[in-house]
């Protein structure tokens, strides 16, 4: 068997989360109570019993994410016994998820992942005003017709990019919302089956973050890092980092680049590997594994019971 950990992005938030690990374990206590302290906030008791307005926020919604999928990181470790960077073969994370890999690789800290996540938050929410950007989802178009799609939907004023190249027939599309809101009426010209606006609060991995590029490129130098002890698949390259200065570089470069989801996917199904299991809240990774990938067993580790499953197979 090999097995690659992937991690959710943002989206997969929801109130309750991680509420289950902190009722059966004490390590995801003290994952939890860590980020907390690091926060200097009761994020946990957001998660737990908070407003989804609120949990959405993205400053809130990232390190929320993270601590979720590392409590289960730490209860496998801790609780089970198990040797994560021996069974493991690769780690991968959707955007934010990158943070998780990254920390459950040993790159950073936990506390620092807590904090470098509360700062790409908040620099995401501030580099653009609201109402000026938006994202969009389109399904069933290939990448050369949403290159066409993007090349009639942009002007010299407003464009958009291709932000989240998910699987075969699923992008996510990122910029002014003037450019967005043109790529969805024109989508069905180029043949696509569905496209509909995203409810978040920017335009993620667009040309428009370039603000926050720099104050993340400055807050990943100040942490201590590490070489990574579990080859990293980077957003940007889809490929392994090695080294903690390839990894902070790719960090730096993905608030304003392309998730390559489908291409980090390919690698892995290349690399032979046979299970992918998200680490998470959500299902979404494991749901497009389970769709691109039949050969790829595939599930989302959620509840004490699936954990103590999991542990029994690795």
């Amino acid at each position: 068997m090999k097995y690659a950990f992937v991690f959710p992005g943002q989206g997969s938030q929801h109130i309750g989360m991680g509420t289950d690990l902190y009722q059966n374990f004490q390590a995801a206590r003290d994952v939890f109570d860590e980020v907390d302290n690091a926060l200097n906030q009761n994020l946990f008791k957001m998660m737990t019993a908070g407003s989804e307005t609120e949990l959405t926020l993205t400053a809130n919604a990232q390190p929320a994410i993270m601590a979720v999928s590392m409590a289960t990181v730490r209860v496998l470790e801790k609780e089970f016994g198990i040797n994560l960077k021996e069974k493991l073969y690769f780690v991968a994370g959707h955007s934010l998820g990158e943070y998780s890999a990254a920390c459950t690789a040993g790159v950073f800290s936990l506390a620092d992942t807590a904090k470098l996540l509360r700062k790409r938050g908040l620099a995401m929410q501030q580099a653009v005003a609201p109402g000026i950007g938006a994202m969009a989802a389109v399904i069933g178009l290939s990448q050369e017709d949403i290159n066409g799609l993007i090349d009639a939907s942009n002007t010299d004023e407003f464009y958009c990019v291709s932000a989240n190249d998910n699987m075969d027939g699923q992008i996510v599309l990122s910029g002014h919302v003037q450019a967005i809101d043109k790529a969805i009426d024109l989508a069905h010209e180029f043949g696509a089956k569905k496209a509909v606006k995203l409810m978040v609060s920017a335009p993620f991995h667009s040309p428009l973050m370039k603000s926050a590029t720099p104050i993340m490129e400055k807050a990943l130098h100040e942490v201590c890092a590490q070489d990574p002890e579990i080859a990293l698949i980077s957003n940007v390259t889809a490929q392994p980092s090695v080294t903690k200065e390839e990894i902070i570089s790719n960090l730096t470069k993905q608030i304003t680049g392309s998730v390559r989801w489908r291409e980090t996917m390919a690698f892995l199904n290349g690399e032979q590997i046979t299970d992918a299991i998200e680490i998470g809240p959500g299902n979404v990774l494991s749901n497009m594994f389970k769709r691109a990938y039949k050969n790829i067993y595939s599930t989302a580790i959620h509840t004490a019971q699936e954990i103590e499953e999991l542990a029994n197979n690795l």
